[in-house]
């Protein structure tokens, strides 16, 4: 058997530092690696582990709203599958393919730090249990504390292999989790495939559903949707116009090809769609004075100036993304259609939204039974660039990560009854401390998109009650109809503090973080973590004290 299908990128004889960028590593350590190196070579010339093809890539596979999704023919609370692409085959590759028909082509990944037999042990516990590997793919980890994250594929035979070949890595990696279960014989990247029940991540406190840590792991569900943008329920306006979703066919497929870190796709909008977008634009412009909150009317403005915000064009998502991210470190995501809840509300704990790019069908401009071009950046776009409110739609995003499905039930309601319908009261604030309770307004993008349920918001006709998150998180409501009750929020920073403290009553093991530097998720399920998190907060606390005494000093 040839080394080369042995081979990993990582030869033991050039010093590791070239390869992770982060520190030299000790003659002890890179004997260490070496010697797990030599392990997989000659475990590949053995029956029990085939050939393993590697590289340096991680795996990737080629919206909403939450109430929106709940129309879906799939639960919004299904986990969606990760598929991870199959590396091209040889003809032993080919053979052996042929010969496991019908097993269960499943996927792991997890982390190690670079230590004498770290990997050796992971491997040597893998085949003590029968888990025969059909790949292995490894690169520097991006979680700071660790070293290197490997992927790992076996076919699994039988529904055991699952379990034994994560109680062999759960005690010996860490972020041991299930990238994706699909049969041998289905297509990679079949978005027919639906996701599997025990899709998750093993942490130190536990086994939890699978979430995304770093930014470029969203790129592993964006095209995992629930119900894709050309397909059209038979009450939609444009279910008969073919042309129509040709058009919108189109639109996705621009949303398809995007990956983290490339240009959000541009799309040239015709002049139908954007006479059907001025109808909305001049129809909801003349309300928003009167009915939308304070901080909306002061971003509307600016979204107008920055953003080529108007009656006569249809603004792009990326220089939209481009401002918020100027103002909260927000950003617009192409989307294909309709996302699960968890996957939606996971995004957000990065600052990312999903956004459609399709629009309305032309001959109703003012009726869409679905979220479009017109909700995304009328509604939703001008309060991400809100500090507050962007903080606010972040904790339920962090809230939502690795929590049960029940949980993310509720958080799902939450974000329907805030984001999407919220309303506050805008009080007036006087010098001498005291405040004068205001009119009712709305923030809610299903409110500040749609004029009629705009209007009606403010009527006495529907039933408006102090948010509360746990009795909003149980609250039912309708999808096809205008809202009977509202809940009413004191402000936005008072909204996320209510909502981090529900979170604490959420059944997850561990808490996180978001870290805006990398732009990864930390999960804070050691001493040695909450440690480090707790120098990161001691740093920030001497610049505000110095700050403080700098503007306090006479001068």
């Amino acid at each position: 058997m040839s080394l080369r299908h042995a081979w990993i990128c990582m030869p033991p004889s050039r010093p590791l530092a070239t390869l992770t960028g982060r520190r030299w590593y000790s003659p002890r350590a890179q004997m260490g690696w070496s010697r797990s190196l030599a392990l997989i070579r000659a475990r590949a010339t053995s029956s029990s582990f085939p050939p393993v093809a590697t590289s340096l890539q991680a795996p990737s596979s080629s919206a909403t709203r939450v109430g929106a999704a709940a129309r879906a023919a799939v639960s919004p609370m299904q986990m969606v599958d990760r598929v991870a692409p199959t590396p091209p085959f040889g003809a032993a590759d080919e053979a052996a393919a042929a010969a496991a028909a019908g097993a269960a082509r499943t996927t792991l990944s997890f982390s190690i730090n670079d230590q004498v037999g770290a990997l050796d042990e992971c491997l040597a516990a893998l085949r003590a249990r029968g888990v025969s590997l059909t790949r292995i793919e490894s690169r520097p980890s991006r979680t700071p504390e660790l070293d290197y994250d490997f992927f790992i594929d076996f076919d699994a035979t039988d529904s055991a292999f699952l379990p034994q070949a994560l109680d062999a890595l759960g005690s010996r990696a860490r972020n041991v989790r299930v990238v994706s279960t699909a049969s041998t014989s289905a297509k990679p990247n079949d978005l027919r495939q639906r996701p599997s029940a025990s899709t998750e991540t093993v942490t130190a406190a536990g086994r939890v559903p699978w979430f995304p840590r770093r930014l470029h792991d969203l790129d592993t569900f964006a095209t995992k949707v629930l119900e894709m943008g050309e397909e059209l329920d038979a009450d939609h306006p444009g279910v008969h116009d073919q042309a129509y979703r040709q058009r919108r066919a189109e639109i996705t497929a621009r949303a398809k090809a995007y990956r983290t870190g490339q240009p959000l796709p541009r799309v040239p909008y015709t002049p139908e769609e954007t006479a059907a977008w001025g109808t909305v634009y001049r129809r909801l412009r003349t309300l928003y004075p009167t009915h939308a909150c304070r901080e909306f009317n002061h971003l509307f403005p600016l979204l107008e100036a920055n953003c080529d915000y108007g009656p006569d064009k249809i603004p792009q998502i990326e220089d939209v993304s481009r401002f918020l991210h100027e103002c909260t470190g927000f950003s617009l995501r192409p989307v294909m259609g309709l996302l699960s809840s968890r996957d939606f509300l996971n995004a957000l704990a990065f600052r990312v939204f999903f956004s459609t790019q399709y629009i309305r069908h032309p001959s109703k401009p003012l009726y869409t039974p679905e979220p479009d071009v017109c909700h995304e950046l009328l509604g939703h776009a001008p309060l991400f660039a809100n500090p507050e409110f962007a903080a606010f739609a972040q904790e339920i995003g962090l809230a939502s990560l690795g929590a049960s499905d029940e949980d993310v039930k509720q958080l799902a309601t939450i974000f329907w009854f805030t984001v999407e319908y919220g309303m506050c009261h805008q009080d007036t604030h006087h010098a001498d401390g005291t405040v004068t309770r205001g009119e009712l307004k709305a923030f809610g993008a299903g409110l500040l998109s749609s004029f009629g349920e705009l209007e009606y918001c403010l009527t006495n006709q529907p039933e408006h009650r102090p948010f509360d998150p746990a009795r909003t998180a149980v609250q039912t409501y309708p999808v096809t109809e205008y809202q009977p009750v509202y809940f009413v929020a004191e402000s936005f920073r008072d909204a996320k503090e209510k909502v981090r403290e529900f979170a604490k009553s959420l059944r997850r093991p561990f808490d996180v973080r978001y870290d805006p530097y990398s732009q990864t998720v930390q999960v804070l399920d050691s001493r040695e973590k909450i440690l480090q998190y707790a120098q990161t907060i001691s740093a920030d606390m001497q610049v505000l004290t110095h700050a403080l005494e700098v503007l306090e000093a006479p001068h």
